[in-house]
């Protein structure tokens, strides 16, 4: 007899077992001589090596089916059970752009909802560095996340490291009460928010009690090199240009990083200028960099966000002309 596990990291467990394991007992159904066994996120079949392999053909078509469409009926699940490949792969398998990335805990499948957003999922397949730039609520930074976390389940990476820059403090946080956790955790939430959509809770504890997954302060990242990670810089244009240079210099073997960032929305003291409109510039031409660009197209938030960035934007350029006017006496 031969045994062989198959995982479903890559797709939500529960789509494919099925509520109270019934589309689970169809692949028992299927193959009565095997021995089928669930366990979280694992199959284990044991049986005859030819029923195994026939078992597992189905399995992966299966598989490949929820990472493309997130969900599969029962009877969708029947039918690619008892199809020939062909037919599945006309038929059922959608082939389309709108890849899922990951499945959050509550099964929700994330995924590039957007024409920018997928063209950022693409640049990073094929890039090492990409910039993303972008204004508030379109979807970078949670894109990023998901392309992260995907990397860490498929085990292309080791870890994942998150960083912005916690320029609301002056990045000097000693004045502030609590301890390290307590005092950083207010400017890194929306790293955690979009962390705590797509994995549950108490592997998330645990990647983050052993360093797997690692959320600090720009500051924190000098004098490191970041070997066989994924690195996030959110907020990017918070960062000056030492700081930019610095987090591009940590980049080691087998890494990747995305920046994101918003140029209208610079934080940082008068006296201090944004280092990621520089950064873009000069990096523009070096291959294995790339700079995708998302606009208020790609906002996926309420409704309104892309009234509100419309019109910000318009009041924007509207002031620019009146500064760029000449004024009453000079020459024009």
């Amino acid at each position: 007899m031969t045994e062989t596990i198959i995982n479903l990291e890559t797709v939500n467990p529960i789509e494919f077992f099925g509520v109270n394991n019934g589309k689970l007992d169809l692949l028992k159904k299927k193959f009565p001589l095997l021995k089928i066994l669930s366990r979280g996120t694992q199959i284990k079949l044991s049986g005859a090596p030819e029923q195994i392999e026939m078992a597992k053909e189905k399995i992966v078509l299966l598989i490949q089916y929820l990472e493309k469409n997130g969900h599969v009926s029962e009877r969708y699940f029947e039918q690619i059970l008892g199809g020939d490949d062909a037919e599945i792969i006309d038929h059922f398998i959608e082939r389309n752009s709108n890849e899922v990335l990951v499945f959050g805990p509550n099964g929700k499948s994330v995924r590039a909802r957007t024409a920018n957003q997928k063209k950022l999922v693409a640049a990073a397949e094929k890039n090492d560095v990409v910039f993303a730039i972008g204004p508030a609520g379109t979807g970078k930074t949670f894109t990023a996340v998901a392309l992260a976390v995907r990397a860490l389940k498929n085990k292309q990476v080791k870890k994942i490291i998150l960083t912005r820059p916690a320029v609301e403090a002056g990045e000097s946080l000693g004045f502030l009460p609590g301890d390290l956790k307590e005092k950083i955790d207010p400017y890194l939430r929306p790293l955690y928010d979009a962390l705590d959509d797509m994995i549950p809770a108490d592997k998330l504890g645990y990647y983050m009690s052993t360093r797997v997954i690692e959320v600090a302060p720009l500051a924190y990242m000098r004098g490191r090199t970041l070997d066989n990670a994924f690195i996030i810089l959110d907020e990017a244009q918070n960062a000056t240009d030492l700081q930019l240079k610095m987090f591009l210099t940590r980049i080691g073997a087998n890494a990747k990083a995305i920046i994101t960032g918003d140029i209208t929305q610079v934080d940082l003291p008068r006296n201090q200028r944004s280092g990621l409109e520089k950064a873009t510039r000069i990096l523009k031409n070096i291959d294995g960099i790339t700079h995708i660009e998302l606009d208020e197209s790609d906002v996926v938030r309420h409704r309104l966000v892309k009234a509100i960035i419309k019109a910000y934007d318009r009041d924007s350029e509207q002031h620019q002309n009146n500064f760029n006017k000449p004024k009453r006496g000079e020459d024009e």
